[in-house]
């Protein structure tokens, strides 16, 4: 026993092709930039409509929901470094079966970024160049469309720059982001109007808790979080990981969340007083605060120059959350190779280490989803929840593999991790159930399309893993269940605009909670006891240990 817990500890999977070249400010700088993006442009002013002033609380508890979730990852990447690492964690527990569907949900909340952030790049840009974006149907127009596929296109080209490289120019971009909205912060502060959190009379909390519930997933404060995960995608070229891995991952969760929190504080309190007579709802939707909020509200409070510097952050901020997606995106597809569900082509590397075919196919993908989401907001509930659902895997495995493998070497352990891994997987499903019905069936169909894809691609693979059907038995009934829970449940609202919901409203509200939660625990619980065994897990380990591969470029051999 105490050979094979030598073996246990020593044997990690490893990637081939990449170079371990990231250090600490560049790690968090990659999870810092994702979660600094076009989030912090738009969402607050779109959440405090939705829920009203109260929203500051809907802020602090999906700041609380990421950050137990950031922790799971900070141990996973930190006992396995390899990239794509959020879609291949799951494969290691569970086999292929869940392994597929986890995975290909990494990829599509990934491929999915950069198409938002060149939207909201066009809706600022609008200021300039009205014939950007439709303010009335809040949607890009045909000049629009075409320049984010430019932009999306020189996304692309600036990845194919040497890792090393690539990431002094990402720590440059993420400087100017950080600092942008902290001196925002700062500025709007010396305009605070505290009768702002009583608009209208309306009260501080008009709408209840169900409405600052909806807007954690709706407004899009969930999606502005998200990111914090990149440093997990870029694992297998960060430079000592079992340190700078975790460490990264909490100092960027940690500063995002301050962030956001105090930016929802200083867009409610400097907002002209003159426009609230009839509450943050009573704005008209082609109000330019409603269209570039905290650029309009600037501007009207007397700060001119700032405003002017808030319209060019609207094209750095998504810039660099749009760049670093697209560098993740073609290391989850390289990860999804590596486990022999994408073709192998997608894992092949140029000599700068850059995954290049993943990346081509990253860019051919992600215009697919210009085309049937033409507005910022339609696309955000989508990659919520496919970001959330690509989360839930994260418990799943810790908690498989603190049980199974409790000799692994493991730099960084989550305190607490029987209570913090079942709570994750409840976080997660929460959040999941308040985007909506609506967006769940897309998830579904979305789904069903990548399991055909994927099965395609398996069957010309001789080597394709077997599937694991026995270990992934809770797979159908957590998606189908979980279905049927949103269908009877409270979300989306009645009366929010935009298509009417579909979902029943049979499970009153506050008991929706309770099921949601006792199904996850369910679902945990069924999921530890038909995993992989200790040794299959071990074998899929040491299939990925690198150590007998070369790397296959698709370029020479």
């Amino acid at each position: 026993m105490s050979s094979e817990s030598e073996t246990v500890a020593k044997s990690r999977p490893e990637d081939v092709g990449l170079r371990r070249e990231i250090g600490l400010i560049g790690a968090t700088w990659a999870s810092e930039t994702s979660i600094i993006g076009s989030g912090w442009l738009l969402t607050a002013m779109g959440a405090v409509v939705l829920a009203g002033p109260a929203v500051i609380y809907g802020w602090l508890i999906g700041g609380v929901c990421v950050i137990i979730l950031a922790l799971l990852h900070a141990e996973l990447g930190a006992m396995y470094p390899i990239a794509g690492g959020t879609a291949r964690f799951p494969h290691l527990a569970y086999g292929s079966i869940a392994g597929i569907s986890f995975g290909f949900f990494s990829w599509l909340q990934a491929v999915t970024v950069a198409p938002i952030e060149c939207f909201a790049v066009m809706q600022y840009a609008s200021f300039y160049w009205p014939g950007l974006y439709n303010p009335t149907k809040g949607v890009s127009t045909t000049s629009g469309f075409l320049w984010t596929i430019l932009l999306m296109a020189v996304f692309t080209a600036i990845n194919f720059l040497a890792v090393r490289l690539f990431a002094q120019v990402n720590n440059v971009i993420t400087w100017w982001k950080v600092a942008i909205p902290v001196l925002t912060i700062i500025i709007l502060f010396t305009k605070f109007h505290g009768s702002n959190f009583n608009p209208g009379g309306g009260g501080f909390n008009p709408f209840g808790w169900k409405a600052i519930f909806a807007a954690i997933p709706t407004a899009g404060i969930v999606f502005s979080y998200l990111g914090f995960e990149q440093a997990d995608q870029l694992a297998g070229e960060i430079k000592n990981p079992g340190r700078n891995l975790p460490r990264a991952i909490i100092i960027a969760v940690l500063l995002g969340t301050v962030i956001y929190c105090l930016l929802q504080v200083v867009i409610i309190g400097a907002t002209p007083s003159s426009l609230l007579h009839h509450g943050f709802q009573g704005i008209p939707s082609t109000n330019p605060v409603l269209i570039y909020p905290f650029a309009a509200v600037a501007g009207l409070a007397g700060f001119g120059f700032w405003a002017t510097i808030l319209h060019i952050d609207a094209f750095v901020s998504p810039f660099g959350t749009g760049l670093i997606y697209q560098t993740s995106t073609s290391r989850v597809g390289y990860g999804l190779a590596r486990n022999r569900y994408y073709p192998q082509p997608f894992q092949w590397t140029d000599r700068n280490g850059v995954p290049w075919f993943s990346l081509i196919m990253a860019f051919v993908f992600g215009l697919f989803f210009l085309l049937p989401f033409p507005s910022w907001k339609s696309l955000v509930l989508l990659v919520t929840g496919a970001s959330v659902l690509m989360y839930a895997g994260a418990p799943l495995s810790l908690g498989d593999f603190r049980r199974k493998l409790p000799d692994a070497v493991r730099p960084y352990r989550v305190p607490w991790a029987g209570v913090m891994s079942p709570l994750a997987f409840i976080i997660a499903n929460m959040l999941i159930y308040w985007s909506g019905f609506v967006t769940v069936w897309k998830l579904g169909a979305c789904l069903v399309i990548g399991y055909i894809l994927i099965g395609i691609f398996m069957v010309f693979d001789k080597q394709r893993p077997p599937l694991d059907w026995k270990s992934a038995q809770w797979l159908p009934v957590y998606l189908i269940g979980f279905g049927i829970i949103s269908w009877m449940g409270q979300y989306p609202l009645k009366g929010t605009g935009g298509a009417p919901p579909i979902n029943t409203f049979r499970i009153p509200f506050w008991w929706d909670f309770l099921v949601v939660a006792g199904f996850s625990l369910i679902i945990y619980y069924w999921a530890l006891a038909t995993s992989l065994p200790r040794e299959e897990t071990l074998n899929l380990i040491g299939r990925q240990s690198g150590l007998d591969e070369l790397p296959d470029t698709g370029l020479h051999h």
